[in-house]
């Protein structure tokens, strides 16, 4: 009865006998989503903390990813670049094959009519030895 007067007045008694001006099932269910509370922000602490090192690790595998790009782009314009050296090169030694076998068949020509000039004075040599 006089916990009845009391709740008519707004006041509560609880388990450890103190007065309350909430009712006890009230402030029990208040502490518990206070506790409840806590436990949500905590899980939403450790996510972004997550989340952080998660953004954290992905930068850091985008930028190794964009080096490794880099130095993709850098050897295959190195290997581009080598193999149009390698072209020039090649046209190069073409045109000097070209000149050489030029120069080649001259010389064969020079060499044949210097061989005809020499067996010409041989014979003429030989002519004039025997007239003698």
């Amino acid at each position: 009865m006089a916990d009845e007067s009391l709740a008519a007045a707004g006041l509560y008694i609880d388990e450890l006998n103190k007065i309350r001006v909430l009712e006890p099932e009230v402030a029990q269910e208040t502490a518990e989503l206070k506790d409840e509370c806590k436990e949500f922000v905590d899980k939403i602490r450790e996510f972004h903390e997550r989340a952080d090192h998660f953004i954290q690790v992905a930068d850091t595998l985008s930028e190794a990813v964009e080096k490794e790009k880099m130095r993709a782009i850098g050897a295959r314009n190195l290997i581009k670049s080598m193999s149009k050296q390698r072209e020039a090169k090649e046209q190069q030694l073409m045109a000097l094959i070209g000149e050489k076998k030029l120069e080649l068949e001259r010389l064969r020509v020079q060499y044949e009519s210097l061989r005809r000039t020499e067996a010409d004075q041989l014979e003429f040599i030989e002519q004039f030895v025997l007239r003698k």
